[in-house]
């Protein structure tokens, strides 16, 4: 069975995700840690569990769910996976993250690239990926049927949804992701978002003042 761990890190209260299940294999999802702290605070999680992690993997890459990419990659020896069209969306970080102030960010290079349909596995356990942007161009969701969870990413929050205005988003665009991908997962899917508190699929139906279907 997996096991999900959150860490809240960096100036936009980014959620950070640590996977794991009971061979200790482990994936970490979208690591917003920045600086020696917040680095030290992942990687003390992971020690204590004596896990292996297996899979560095990109929700989406706007520069709070990439600060730690470097860190992550050459601390543990694991490929960058995201979907291609984030591609240009990660080399665009080093132009302005000073700006952010993150002038220590360091740039990490895609691996892999994951595509809708296809599976992450580790230890005994299966993600499978579900293509929705709007929010980002190549934004991608993992979920688990089985276990009922989803790491959404920056698509659907607890009483909102991810914003459009950034390069490469659009809203008519990111709705139709959340009616047509995510909305069908089921009422009962806990969707963990990239900011803020888990909800449901079913609690989003019902009442997202964005995205509710009557």
């Amino acid at each position: 069975m997996i096991q999900i761990k959150s860490f809240t890190f960096n100036a936009f209260a980014e959620n950070t995700f640590v996977l794991y299940d009971e061979t200790n294999e482990a994936v970490i999802i979208d690591p917003g840690c920045y600086g020696a702290e917040e680095n030290g605070i992942l990687s003390s999680f992971i020690e204590k569990k004596a896990l292996t992690v297996t899979h560095l993997l990109n929700t989406h890459c706007h520069i709070d769910h990439v600060l730690g990419n470097y860190y992550v990659k050459n601390k543990y020896k694991v490929p960058l996976y995201l979907h291609k069209k984030e591609v240009e969306v990660l080399r665009a970080v080093k132009t302005y993250a000073s700006t952010y102030g993150f002038a220590q960010y360091q740039e990490a290079e895609p691996d892999q690239f994951l595509e809708e349909g296809e599976q992450v596995k580790f230890g005994t356990s299966t993600l499978a990926i579900v293509f929705v942007p709007g929010h980002a161009p190549g934004h991608i969701a993992f979920y688990n049927r089985l276990q009922k969870f989803c790491i959404g990413g920056d698509v659907l929050f607890n009483g909102s949804i991810g914003r459009t205005d950034l390069p490469g988003g659009d809203f008519d665009t990111l709705i139709r992701s959340i009616h047509t991908k995510i909305f069908p997962l089921g009422d009962d899917m806990i969707v963990y978002p990239g900011h803020g508190a888990e909800t449901s699929v079913g609690a989003e139906k019902r009442s997202n003042p964005f995205c509710a279907i009557a």
